[in-house]
């Protein structure tokens, strides 16, 4: 006699749900620096092994003074806090502070520390890969247009670092993870209202 199994209904939807998960493709972020282009991550796709769980300490994700960071607030400041993947940004007359949780670099050789500023705010990003990128793929697209497919999500603050932005992301798993290629992305939400406040100038501290 052929014993027969049989799937309960919770496991029936949890297997769906796994392979759904898995034949889902995701955009990453991208935009990186000459050695983030030579490390090999694609950035169309998500990375290539999971991140391990870890385990927080809600104290890591606190608000913070922007004193021991910045000698002014002159055209506001914006703190990016690689460890405690959050993102803090003060207004220039004190009125306005704002916590968010983000993403950050894949790996140390991502990440790149230190000041720099926004040099140019773009509602409806759009996404073009590197002239390397193309050539080391050249099945990639060379141009992705603003919209659901675009790994910048709604909006992008560009930095006087090359290739390197905060931006939004449509892939909300990305956030509170290692999950870039060097640059800082915020959920869409977050994103609008950070651009809503920060100007061209704002300084920016990655730390």
């Amino acid at each position: 006699m052929t014993r027969k199994t049989y799937l309960t209904p919770t496991r029936r939807l949890f297997l769906a749900g796994a392979t759904s998960l898995l034949a889902t493709p995701a955009l990453a972020q991208n935009l990186t620096d000459a050695a983030a282009e030579e490390t090999g991550y694609d950035p169309l796709r998500p990375p290539p092994e999971p991140e391990p769980a870890v385990r927080r300490n809600i104290s890591a994700f606190r608000a913070k003074d922007w004193r021991p960071y910045f000698d002014s607030l002159r055209r506001g400041a914006i703190l990016v806090d690689i460890d405690s993947r959050a993102l803090h940004y003060w207004s220039e007359d004190q009125s306005i502070y704002r916590l968010f949780p983000s993403s950050v670099p894949l790996s140390d050789d991502l990440t790149r520390r230190g000041r720099t500023e926004v040099i140019r705010k773009v509602e409806g990003p759009s996404w073009s890969p590197t002239p390397n990128m193309r050539k080391r793929n050249p099945e990639w697209p060379a141009y992705i247009p603003p919209g659901p497919d675009n790994p910048l999500g709604t909006h992008a603050l560009y930095l006087s670092w090359q290739y390197y932005r905060i931006h939004g992301t449509h892939d909300t798993r990305k956030i509170g993870r290692r999950s870039s290629n060097g640059c800082i992305g915020l959920y869409n939400e977050h994103i609008a209202l950070l651009f809503s406040m920060a100007k061209t100038g704002t300084q920016v501290l990655l730390i």
